[in-house]
């Protein structure tokens, strides 16, 4: 699985499954929201190891951009709110940011 892809899929579950636990305190949902909740917080655990990357702290640095980006999508598409101006303005130096951590040349460790 392509790092891009494993990153998209692993900010996928992280905020499904934050965003369960999030219905069920803050949205008086039923206890039975943290289940799945739970199952997605493991596979977004998993997704992150698939990422190409030789430091797990590289990856997850890297990851936070991506992250950022799929939660403006999540915050439009799920709740509703269009992402304004400064949320494109921020997730772009997110993205640059990821980018250059993921891509850029290294040392062999």
């Amino acid at each position: 699985m392509p790092t891009l892809a494993a990153y998209i899929a692993a900010a996928l579950a992280e905020i499904a499954g934050c965003f369960a636990f999030w219905a069920w305190l803050r949205l008086d949902k039923s206890i039975w929201w943290l289940a799945p909740g739970i199952a997605s917080l493991a596979l977004f655990a998993y997704l992150l190891t698939l990422a190409d990357s030789a430091a797990a702290g590289r990856a997850y640095a890297a990851y936070g951009g991506i992250y950022i980006a799929v939660s403006l999508v999540w915050l439009w598409t799920v709740e509703g709110v269009r992402p304004d101006r400064w949320d494109l303005i921020g997730v772009s130096f997110c993205l640059l940011g990821a980018g250059i951590i993921i891509a850029g040349p290294r040392a062999p460790i």
